[in-house]
């Protein structure tokens, strides 16, 4: 098992195949004193308007900015996300547009434990992704 800490987060993985998709299998951090719970994020603007229809990467990179900005006004940003659930309609396509989601993960060296799920709709017609996730400090 490697253990890698980074501050006094204990980075679980008993083996090495999640760490190109840029998550930990499992993370031990210190009890917080503050957390934050995200509502699932999709590609939507500041107006409420859907974006990307058509286009999965698309929706990845504007669902996962969401996330940051949330975690910016709560004081947090990706290295304090303690769980991220990623849902989308179709795996393969989110598996090959999954390089948008690991792009802002590499940008602050985060690795949250990462769950990516699919399931046969989203809450607006044309949605394919939908994030949601927990942090903490």
């Amino acid at each position: 098992m490697t253990n890698a800490e980074v501050s006094s987060t204990v980075r679980i993985n008993p083996t090495t195949w999640n760490l190109g998709f840029h998550y930990d299998q499992a993370q031990l951090r210190p009890a917080p004193t503050q957390i934050l719970t995200v509502a699932g994020q999709g590609s939507i603007d500041a107006d409420g308007a859907f974006l990307h229809a058509d286009d999965v990467a698309a929706q990845m990179a504007l669902a996962m900015a969401n996330v940051e900005d949330l975690l910016a006004r709560g004081g947090m940003d990706l290295r304090d996300v303690t769980r991220l659930v990623v849902y989308v309609t179709d795996m393969d396509a989110a598996l090959a547009a999954y390089g948008a989601l690991v792009e802002r993960l590499l940008a602050l060296g985060a690795t949250p434990p990462a769950t990516l799920v699919e399931v046969s709709r989203l809450a607006i017609p044309g949605m394919a992704v939908e994030i949601d996730a927990t942090a903490g400090r």
